[in-house]
């Protein structure tokens, strides 16, 4: 009986990225940890710079390690932020005043930053979905556990929220969709587009992307129980930093 042939050994660069993958998922290895550098992986091993390079290019493409310029390669073990689509923009969330993203961080620590928030003139797409050719427009950047995850950018019709706390840094308790309420243009149905790709230069910096990281962009559109739209809002995730869950009734 003719035996089946042997499969090839991997190449040595994929050996030493295995083991140190391993010692990064079985917790040896935590976050922000440095890894063993080229030549501590060349004395190690006997390779050449190109091998050892090769094998943390490994864990930096997988998105388990990133590169610090000057510093070396650290582990980016990061425990995910589960986002539940219909949950955490429940009315009985943001109308009795809890934020919505203490729904995503359950307890985590968050930040914002980056915010700007200026009146602008709404380009096409979005003035035709909020029928309006001027918008206020709130930009940020959230972070959790000190790690950058997610970039926003919400638009409102301006004339709606003219001099409101919607155009300001702080909206208050339960955030754009309460103040929205106050207006008595209350957001009742949201309709969320989801789409992958890679980052733009400027989000890849932003977010402190590594090398080979992609990016989920969500297109969210907030309406009325009328069906007026009173917001646009694009979201540009860390996909490694996220689980997207959705739940269904059969």
């Amino acid at each position: 009986m003719q035996q089946s042939p042997v499969p090839p050994e991997p190449p040595i660069y994929r050996r030493i990225a295995d083991g140190l993958r391993e010692a990064i998922l079985s917790g040896d290895l935590r976050d922000g940890d440095r890894l063993p550098g080229e030549n501590a992986l060349m004395a190690r091993h006997g390779i050449a710079r190109a091998t050892a390079r090769q094998a943390l290019s490994v864990l930096i493409n997988e998105g388990l390690a990133i590169p610090k310029r000057g510093s070396g390669v650290y582990v980016r073990q990061f425990r995910p932020i589960r986002r539940h689509g219909s949950r955490r923009l429940s009315r009985d969330r943001w109308g009795r005043g809890a934020a919505i993203w203490d729904s995503d961080t359950e307890g985590r620590p968050y930040t914002v930053d980056e915010v700007d928030i200026d009146r602008e003139r709404a380009e096409d797409p979005v003035a035709r979905v909020l029928d309006s050719s001027e918008v206020w427009v709130r930009r940020r950047r959230y972070s959790v556990n000190g790690r950058p995850v997610q970039l926003s950018v919400s638009h409102f019709p301006a004339e709606l929220v003219e001099g409101t706390a919607i155009t300001r840094e702080d909206t208050g308790p339960g955030g754009v969709y309460a103040r929205l309420g106050e207006l008595g243009h209350a957001p009742a149905h949201f309709t969320e587009e989801l789409r992958a790709r890679m980052p733009h230069p400027h989000e890849t910096v932003q977010l402190d992307l590594p090398a080979g990281t992609p990016v989920i962009v969500i297109a969210r559109v907030a309406r009325t129980a009328d069906g007026v739209a009173v917001e646009v809002n694009e979201m540009v995730l860390d996909a490694a930093s996220y689980v997207l869950q959705y739940d269904f009734d059969s």
